[in-house]
């Protein structure tokens, strides 16, 4: 057996019925196999971190194994690993410290490319410190993000370079690498947007020169909580606002407040679950992952490609972004409709997309499209089988 979406919707039990799930790019179902982790985590009995006492043990076990899941999902170390709510609070996190560092004429560099929580946090921390902000811009055609103006935008003032491994509306993937090397000729650090990309290909944090990486866990089958990723040795030198009584060790000092250990116990059932995908892999989990993962990355460069092709042929139908390396996301709109219209058509056809700007706040500025609903978003993950597309085209075309 090799990787099989059809055999792997089996899994989850949202999945029954005749609903077509394309709503997977804000959030993805989740299988049994989570969902019993987190049940039993509180059949199990959960304490707060720190007691002397079994449950609490437990709970300090759960946290442990959670952040070496991470860890073997995006190639990174596990005590650089720390947990928050979401991906925004994380990159508020980190970006608030960081300012405190910088000063005057210092600058950050943000794309236009990027989903607003790796944009807007930056821009506030750099105005706080009075610091400059510099724009990469998107080619509004194709969707890419050229590289070559980073050469022109990074100088020995930056300090900090953010961009997306892949737009969560076009799908494009920028050359992080190059960027990222770019920017650590001058000395910047490089932080890169994953949560969109780590649901749908294998990630090497260090193949893709970050120094921080964030993800999030309900994009990839897991309950609604994120990590941030940078090396052991580069957290150890930034120092969060916090309160007095929390712990001063990392990446503990991150964490404010308690942790949701159940959930915890639910990231470690999902990264397992994509280390399963293709039954085929053999190893350790972090081997399992990047063959599950290039499995999952080459059987949907074929179904994203039949996906765009087809629609991109329906008369009224307009898709925007034409880059060549991109996940399979399609965003568009239906001449005639507005984006809020055609999704509820398509829910009437039980299919679930999404409409609008999706937080890619300053890319649909770009694209021309924000102040009129922006688009139609339709994206496949590692559960979505050809006749769920089959359904997508149909549909739409009927308009």
């Amino acid at each position: 057996m090799t990787f099989d979406p059809a055999v792997i919707r089996t899994q989850y039990p949202a999945l029954t019925g005749n609903q077509v799930w394309l709503d997977g790019a804000a959030g993805t179902q989740l299988p049994t196999s989570v969902i019993e982790a987190i049940s039993n985590a509180y059949r199990h009995g959960i304490g707060n971190s720190g007691g002397a006492f079994a449950a609490s043990r437990y709970s300090d076990e759960i946290v442990l194994a959670a952040r070496l899941a991470i860890a073997d999902l995006v190639g990174g170390q596990p005590d650089g690993v720390f947990f928050a709510p979401s991906s925004t609070s994380a990159t508020y996190r980190i970006s608030r410290t960081l300012a405190s560092t910088w000063g005057s004429g210092d600058e950050v560099i943000i794309s236009q490319l990027d989903h607003d929580s790796n944009v807007r946090p930056w821009i506030q921390a750099a105005e706080s410190a009075g610091a400059n902000i510099k724009w990469a811009l998107i080619d509004p055609i194709t969707g890419d993000l050229p590289v070559d103006q980073y050469h022109s935008l990074i100088t020995e003032r930056t300090k900090l370079v953010a961009v997306t491994a892949a737009s969560n509306i076009l799908g494009t993937k920028p050359d992080v690498a190059n960027i990222a090397k770019i920017a650590h000729n001058f000395g910047a650090l490089m932080y890169v947007d994953g949560v969109h990309a780590t649901p749908h290909l294998p990630t090497d944090m260090q193949a893709l020169g970050a120094d921080f990486y964030t993800t999030s866990a309900y994009k990839w089958a897991g309950p609604h909580i994120a990590a941030l990723t940078a090396s052991p040795t580069l957290l150890e030198t930034i120092h969060p606002k916090k309160l007095a009584s929390s712990a001063d060790t990392s990446p503990n000092r991150f964490e404010l407040g308690t942790l949701p250990f159940a959930d915890l116990a639910g990231v470690i059932a999902a990264v397992d679950h994509l280390a399963s995908l293709d039954d085929g892999a053999t190893g350790s989990r972090r081997e399992r992952i990047l063959h599950s993962m290039n499995a999952v990355a080459n059987q949907q460069k074929s179904e994203g490609q039949r996906m765009l092709a087809e629609l991109r042929a329906l008369p009224k139908v307009t898709v925007y972004g034409r880059a060549s390396d991109k996940t399979p996301t399609a965003y568009f709109n239906v001449s005639g409709y507005t984006p809020h219209e055609v999704a509820k058509y398509l829910d009437q056809n039980q299919i679930n997309v999404w409409n609008g700007h999706n937080y890619a706040w300053e890319a649909t500025a770009a694209l021309g499209i924000r102040d009129s609903g922006s688009a139609i978003r339709a994206g496949i993950v590692h559960y979505n089988t050809p006749a769920d597309l089959d359904r997508l085209v149909e549909a739409v075309g009927a308009l």
